[in-house]
């Protein structure tokens, strides 16, 4: 058997199949659709023709907003399982009333030359810039003993813009690609209030351009109104080091972003929410043991053994589930002690750590 002449590059297989290679990559990782093959040495991964049908599925079925969770049972579980539980999605479909979405059709214009001054230019949709700032700047700190901490990195360097943001207990990056650079990588401290602004003006622009250099930074719109950027000198943290530093998961977990916000939310202002896991489940409660805030049990796909007990702020935890997009999120876990990766199930360009707090041992009654 040639194991190399019928399979498809994740780029090929996924324009075949109408899926992004992110969400592909996603899909992996839950175990929903794993590749044929991947290669040892590269990392670099292979479908087969015969997983098309299953990926066209895929796609029709999270189209209709429906979670993995759910997803899994239609694909690999009984028949009449299946049936039951696309019915009640459809009917919650239909309650909900939905409307579609219009088609926004992205008018591209170039600017000629480069970035003047040894600056940089990038060219960006203006509804993709106004959401990147949404997803991160509530990861900037207010705490005034840290005035870097309260902007936000927008960076610019091998053909993509990042914005991040970090208060110390989470850490959230969104990478962009753009329309269009030009000039030298660079990067500049954005006040986080500044760009709420940017965002809310780009939101209302087809296209932004974000220029950098000597005589400042500012933004442009397609129709050529400008827009001066106040920016803040300063060191922001070493953010690629942590990312690089982070081990390996062990452990990884297909969630219901919304129920597992509003679960953690319903106990209201605490200092911490614990959650146990199991196999299939996952169980919230207040980590003093004594069952006074009662406790909430959500579904969830497990991958390999469940993670151990962990405990969030509930401060922390609910704006990265807030920020994230879609149904479900994939929380990747090493351990107690170090950061939780809360990856985006419809978004793989954005991704946020949260910093789980010290476990607090049941007591028991």
């Amino acid at each position: 058997m040639n194991d190399t002449t019928e399979l498809l590059g994740i780029s090929a297989f996924a324009r075949r199949v109408g899926l992004a290679p992110s969400a592909l990559r996603f899909y992996d990782d839950c175990r929903i659709l794993r590749p044929a093959r991947v290669d040892a040495a590269t990392g670099y991964r292979f479908y087969s023709p015969a997983q098309e049908d299953r990926a066209r599925l895929l796609r029709r079925l999270r189209g209709t907003g429906l979670s993995l969770a759910g997803i899994s049972m239609v694909l690999d579980g009984p028949e009449e399982a299946g049936r039951e539980l696309l019915e009640q999605h459809l009917g919650t479909v239909r309650e909900q009333s939905e409307a579609a979405r219009a088609a926004i059709t992205a008018v591209l214009r170039r600017w000629d030359g480069t970035a003047a001054g040894g600056g940089w230019r990038a060219r960006l949709g203006g509804a993709e810039l106004a959401g990147a700032v949404r997803q991160v700047v509530s990861a900037a700190a207010t705490d005034p003993e840290y005035p870097e901490l309260a902007c936000v990195l927008v960076e610019v360097d091998a053909g993509e813009v990042r914005l991040v943001a970090t208060d110390r207990f989470r850490l959230s990056v969104r990478v962009l690609r753009p329309l269009e650079t030009a000039g030298k990588p660079g990067s500049v401290l954005v006040p986080a209030a500044e760009l709420v602004a940017l965002g809310q003006w780009a939101a209302r622009a087809v296209e932004v351009t974000l220029e950098s250099g000597p005589e400042g930074a500012r933004a442009r719109s397609g129709t050529g109104e400008v827009r001066e950027l106040r920016t803040t000198e300063g060191h922001f943290p070493m953010y690629r080091g942590v990312l690089d530093a982070m081990a390996p998961p062990a452990h990884r977990v297909v969630v219901g972003r919304t129920v597992l916000r509003e679960a953690v939310e319903s106990f209201g202002d605490v200092a911490a929410v614990t959650l146990d896991w199991g196999r299939d489940e996952v169980t919230l409660s207040l980590p003093d043991g004594d069952g006074s805030g009662g406790s909430r049990t959500l579904p969830v796909i497990c991958q390999d053994t469940p993670p151990p007990r962990l405990s969030f702020d509930p401060a922390v935890l609910v704006p990265a589930l807030e920020t994230s997009v879609g149904p479900d999120v994939l929380l990747e876990v090493a351990t107690v002690a170090t950061p939780v990766i809360v990856r985006s199930a419809d978004q793989g360009s954005f991704t946020t750590l949260v910093m789980p707090v010290a476990p607090v041992p049941v007591v028991n009654g």
